[in-house]
Parts: C-alpha cells; sequence; structure tokens
C-alpha cells in the first residue's frame, strides 16, 4: 500500500559470497538493464572473472559501503552521492569519472489519459498522486525537486507526492497505474514502454550526469579497474547508448 510519508531507508545488511575473481558493483537502480548487459559482455571477454551486481538508490549503497559492504565499484545517478562517498574517502582517489548522462520525464500510466502539457498542470485536481524519489535520499527526486521549485510548483505539488525508495519503485507505482504520475528517468520509461508514456520532458537546473568510482576498500581492486575501464570503452558506452543513455 502506497504511503505519503517517506520510506527511503538503507538496505539492510547483506552478504555475499565472492571469490577472489569476483567484482562486486553498486550502482544505480536506473543502471540495472544496461548494467546488467554490460557485465555479461565484461564476463565473455574476462573468461575466469564473475560481476556481482547491487542495485538500489545511490545515497542508500553509499551508506552501504561506509558501513564496510565488500563493494569494488559504485556507479551513482548524480553528483552529490559520490560526493558523499568522496567526503567520507570511500573512494580510490583519482578513479572518479563520469560515464554517462540522462535526462527527466514525467510519464503517465500508458492506459490513462490525463491533462498534463506544462509542470503547471499536476497542480489539476486529475492529478491526486505523483511519484518521485525522496530528495533526501534519492538522485531522481533531487532533479525533479529542482525542477519543481524552479517553476515554483513545488509547495502545490508536494501534498500529491508518493515518495519511492529508488527510481524503480516510483516507475512501478505508474506502471501498476497506482499514481496518476511520476518522475523518472527517459532510460526508465524505455524500461517499461507497454505499461508507462512520456508526456513531458523535465528541464533539469542540474545535469544529470553519472559518475563511477573504484571504492579504496575494494576486496578486488584489479578487477574494479579492468571494470572501469570497460565501462570506459567503446563497448561499453556503445551498451549504455542502446539503453539510452547518452554520453558523459
Amino acid at each position: 500500500m502506497l504511503k505519503k510519508m517517506c520510506c527511503t531507508a538503507i538496505l539492510g545488511a547483506f552478504a555475499w559470497s565472492a571469490s577472489a575473481a569476483d567484482i562486486t558493483v553498486s550502482a544505480a537502480a536506473s543502471l540495472t538493464n544496461a548494467f546488467k548487459e554490460l557485465s555479461q559482455s565484461f564476463e565473455a571477454a574476462h573468461p575466469g572473472d564473475k560481476v556481482l551486481l547491487n542495485f538500489a538508490a545511490s545515497d542508500a549503497l553509499v551508506q552501504q559501503i561506509a558501513k564496510g559492504a565488500p563493494v569494488d565499484v559504485f556507479a551513482s545517478a548524480d553528483q552529490d552521492a559520490m560526493d558523499k562517498a568522496e567526503a567520507q574517502h570511500l573512494l580510490v582517489q583519482g578513479s572518479r569519472k563520469n560515464f554517462a548522462s540522462n535526462s527527466v520525464v514525467l510519464i503517465v500510466p500508458a492506459a490513462r489519459t490525463l491533462p498534463i502539457k506544462s509542470l503547471a498542470d499536476l497542480k489539476s485536481p486529475a492529478v491526486a498522486k505523483i511519484t518521485m524519489g525522496n530528495p533526501a535520499g534519492v538522485p531522481i527526486g533531487r532533479y525533479a525537486k529542482e525542477a519543481l521549485e524552479k517553476a515554483g510548483l513545488w509547495t502545490a505539488v508536494e501534498p500529491k507526492l508518493v515518495f519511492g525508495a529508488s527510481v524503480r519503485q516510483s516507475l512501478d507505482y505508474v506502471a501498476r497505474g497506482e499514481v496518476d504520475a511520476g518522475f523518472v528517468y527517459v532510460t526508465d520509461a524505455g524500461a517499461q514502454k507497454d505499461k508507462v508514456k512520456v508526456v513531458l520532458p523535465v528541464p533539469s537546473a542540474t545535469p544529470v550526469t553519472y559518475p563511477i568510482a573504484a571504492i579504496r576498500s575494494a576486496p578486488n581492486s584489479a578487477g574494479a579497474n579492468q571494470f572501469l575501464a570497460y565501462v570506459h570503452s567503446a563497448a561499453g558506452q556503445a551498451t549504455l547508448a542502446k539503453y539510452g543513455f547518452g554520453k558523459p
């Protein structure tokens, strides 16, 4: 059941059975589809290596790493989350680099017709529930709040908000028709294009860029460096482009 209150929480303690050749990658939820394929192609290019993927909201991943999660690589959906990791000295110095870009869109359930032609239309009584990530811990929420504040709409829209723990949870809310509209990345909309439709591009004052870095306490630092190189390679960039991500 949906709740209007923030439900962002650190993912509970988790354990991985990792061998010396395993590379553990914690990545923003919006990277799920792209990184699953990218990891498979990486493994094909590096026989014997295995990539273990952990997806969640970027801030939650930072908190996991800070608490000792055995992570080799961290990929964030915004600079703010990566800044938090850097401020806690969790990153290998010099390894941080942008690897992709994205854009924010407003989506509605595919079968629903709503009078939304601008962000101002979100004030309409016909739009009762709107989902976005919680700005306190989810990058898409920060991007969306910034856009609404710039448009002078935050105060009017805030009472209608249903916060998702990640952008993928917000996407699911819209896909299931549990809300009237939602803020997601254009890449997420593409992952559920049979169930949601884009009604508006949402201008973002802050560019939607994705940084990636090696973790200082990485159990497999050599593997981390190999994975980073692959993400930045032509093959890695082609996979990201296939799923709608732009160049960094």
